[in-house]
């Protein structure tokens, strides 16, 4: 699809410049509004307002919402009040929420100005909630039907209030409100006598989330159930909206980044990386490189402590590199899969002792498969290849033996450190690579010259 734009791209690029605008539209109607605000994003910015311009009103919504924020703001600077007015009613209300979430405080009031008085009502709703509730992403706009309509009644209903509806194929039957039941459009159709009642073929064990829950969890709830919607209730079980299967998707994909970039030691960035300044990368990563600096210290320290040993035994600062590393890479490998683990629900804290275990016995099979190499590394590579006869039995022993402890300490540490972080409330990326790399290695070094210290200066 990256080749096909480009060359979209490249054609809009080539007729814009020849003023081919009826060629140009010609091309656009056949798009996806997703493919069109993708080409939109390599072209210069000022010709988008114009190429917008020639998308018919649907697909021009389509491809706002689909639009990086910039690019957004952009098009609501230039537009006028009535092409601003049409944008606005074509989306869907939860759609103009996270618009308003996103622009600055001039964009956002021009915005609620040329909103009709139920949509501001409806926004206001959704903004009233926290930013990662679930009522933050529902949208109010759903079906709903009556226990005691008729199908044909019902059908009627769905004719009359579709059209403005984010979803069909999932209707919510309500009685003052309150949610009572589920019914999908296909056992609507499905029934052949049309004046059976909704309240005889709908369902009443409704899965629903509340307004306060967490977006995360609800994703992961429609993900596991494989619905296309989840309605949610608040305090007195009444339904207030839905969730749709795609701003389920957009929350997993943006917590999924955001984990991403705290296990590399990045804080999270709400724009793209080609839309942020060198100097936006620069304040999310200097926190955590300052700190992990700072951190070193305790290494530095533990080297200085043993500054007497070493100048006896300088063979031994050769083999550092190695162990540390080693080390963080094993401790990287157990805290990335129990992270995963914890995001998808396939471990919790109760799971504690078995995710021990289990890195424990996977720890002394890697700590005692690479102790063995190593042994005969040193001995065949150091020693003999490159003649160092300070490399002796002695070191080697020391220096295997040092892996496979640090391997099993690293593993036992990175699998329970996300677990400890996620029951005292902190994110459990955080306890990540870069972290827990830095604990591994002052843990490898006590562990290293504690060995040095027994069998070597005895």
């Amino acid at each position: 699809m990256a080749g096909h734009n480009v060359t979209i791209e490249n054609t809009i690029k080539a007729l814009t410049d020849g003023r081919k605008y009826s060629t140009i539209k010609d091309i656009l109607v056949t798009m996806n509004g997703a493919d069109i605000a993708a080409v939109f994003e390599e072209i210069s910015k000022d010709k988008i307002p114009l190429l917008f311009r020639l998308l018919p009103k649907k697909l021009a919504a389509e491809t706002f919402v689909e639009m990086s924020t910039d690019l957004q703001e952009l098009l609501i600077q230039g537009f006028s009040n009535a092409e601003l007015r049409e944008v606005i009613e074509e989306l869907y209300v939860d759609d103009v929420a996270d618009l308003i979430d996103e622009m600055p405080a001039n964009v956002v009031k021009r915005i609620l100005d040329h909103a009709d008085p139920e949509m501001r009502r409806d926004i206001n709703e959704i903004l009233k909630y926290p930013e990662n509730s679930a009522g933050s992403i529902m949208t109010t706009e759903y079906i709903s039907l009556k226990p005691n309509m008729t199908i044909d009644e019902a059908l009627r209903r769905i004719r009359e209030t579709a059209v403005d509806k984010e979803t069909v194929y999932t209707c919510y039957v309500t009685e003052n409100r309150k949610l009572i039941g589920v019914v999908t459009l296909k056992e609507i159709l499905l029934v052949k006598d049309d004046n059976t009642r909704i309240s005889d073929i709908m369902n009443p064990n409704v899965i629903s989330v509340h307004t306060t829950d967490e977006r995360e969890e609800v994703a992961k709830q429609l993900s596991k159930y494989n619905f296309i919607a989840m309605p949610v209730i608040d305090n007195e079980g009444m339904l207030v909206g839905i969730i749709t299967f795609d701003d389920a998707m957009d929350v997993i994909e943006k917590e999924t980044t955001e984990d991403i970039e705290k296990m590399a030691a990045i804080l999270p960035s709400e724009k793209g990386y080609l839309q942020s300044k060198a100097i936006d990368i620069y304040k999310q990563r200097i926190p955590w490189l300052l700190l992990l600096m700072v951190s070193a210290t305790f290494t530095g320290m533990i080297i200085s402590m043993f500054e007497a040993a070493l100048a006896a035994q300088v063979v031994l600062t050769a083999f550092i590199p190695m162990l540390m590393d080693t080390g963080g890479n094993a401790g990287s490998q157990a805290s990335v899969t129990v992270i995963r683990a914890l995001s998808l629900g396939n471990v919790s804290f109760r799971d504690l002792p078995k995710v021990i275990w289990k890195e424990f016995r996977a720890a002394i099979l890697s700590g005692l498969s690479l102790a063995a190499v190593c042994f005969f590394k040193i001995l065949l590579i150091d020693r003999l290849f490159l003649g160092n006869k300070d490399v002796t039995l002695l070191v080697s022993a020391v220096v295997c033996a040092t892996l496979a402890v640090t391997v099993i300490a690293a593993k036992i540490i990175g699998g329970t450190l996300p677990m400890l972080a996620e029951k005292l409330g902190f994110d459990p990326a955080v306890m990540s690579s870069p972290f827990i790399t830095t604990i591994i290695d002052a843990i490898s070094l006590l562990v290293y010259f504690g060995f040095a210290s027994l069998l070597l200066f005895r």
